[in-house]
């Protein structure tokens, strides 16, 4: 049994926060392409998250000083780069895979990242236990009951998901191993700095950016910079320092359930009963790999994928 004793309540509720923020931000992104290519929308969204932390760093004098040490600089210069190209990598997928998808499917479709971690660790060397392959078999067998039509297909936009997914898994590991080298918040800067210049890059290739589209996008670049980037990034890092790795990850799913929610209410989206078995599935996947982990895996660990 997992003791959660060890958890405070303070803790649980920040990262539920963090959670909602997340899950919410589907919607973000689906209205914000009604005025925005996928391309500037995240250009402009991490790119406010990057700067909103900037000012947080700021004010830190022990994270400044650290900056002004040219091995420092050199290692989050390298470690940024790298999770930064994974984050624009997922981030580019599942936006441009909402366009063809709702933002509740969105959202269960991207938590199988939960499953993909130990996956990824089997080619890694790392040991599989009964519980990963039990949550692999349900959230396979979940996603083909959410996305899988009549015509035996997944739809484009479920693909481009799911695509994405591979590099929020990525993502997290990559994180995971430089967040022992570097400062994690100056780490969360310089990544998002770096998917946002990546971003910009893509729309001014293949987009068309307007001031006009940027103001009228403007609720869903705030509360997807600010909100979801910045503040729920910061929220999960800060309180995984007291909060283990597999009860903070079973909050976190929690994201999956208001991407549903948010869909549902916000954006009058549906979910037949087939569409809710296959989310029941998916989540029952990633609460089985989060419940009952490894013993070596028990220890707190890095971030889950910003939404």
């Amino acid at each position: 049994m997992i003791k959660i004793q060890s958890r405070t309540l303070t803790s649980e509720l920040l990262l539920l926060l963090a959670a909602l923020i997340w899950g919410t931000t589907f919607v973000a992104q689906r209205q914000a392409m009604e005025h925005l290519g996928p391309f500037t929308f995240n250009g402009c969204r991490f790119g406010l998250g990057g700067l909103s932390l900037l000012a947080i760093l700021l004010l830190r004098n022990k994270t400044r000083q650290s900056l002004l040490n040219r091995t420092a600089r050199k290692d989050l210069a390298i470690a940024g780069v790298w999770v930064g190209l994974a984050l624009f990598a997922g981030a580019t997928l599942q936006q441009k895979g909402l366009v063809w998808t709702s933002a509740g499917k969105g959202g269960f479709i991207t938590g199988l990242y939960v499953v993909l971690i130990p996956l990824i660790g089997l080619f890694l060397g790392h040991r599989i236990s009964v519980s990963i392959w039990t949550g692999a078999a349900l959230a396979v067998a979940g996603l083909y009951l959410l996305c899988i039509t009549q015509s035996a297909k997944i739809e484009r936009g479920d693909g481009l998901v799911l695509a994405g997914t591979l590099f929020w898994a990525i993502h997290v590991l990559l994180v995971g191993h430089f967040a022992r080298r570097v400062d994690v918040f100056s780490l969360a800067m310089i990544q998002l700095l770096v998917c946002s210049a990546c971003s910009f890059v893509g729309a001014a290739m293949t987009e068309t950016i307007t001031i006009s589209g940027i103001g009228a996008a403007a609720v869903p670049i705030l509360y997807g910079g600010i909100l979801s980037a910045g503040v729920a990034f910061s929220i999960q890092i800060y309180c995984q320092r007291t909060c283990p790795a597999a009860p903070a990850a079973i909050i976190m799913s929690m994201e999956t359930v208001f991407a549903a929610l948010a869909g549902w209410a916000v954006l009058g989206e549906r979910l037949s009963t087939r569409n809710l078995v296959g989310c029941g599935l998916m989540l029952a996947g990633m609460l089985a790999v989060q419940l009952f982990p490894p013993a070596e895996e028990r220890a707190p660990s890095s971030s889950p994928p910003v939404a």
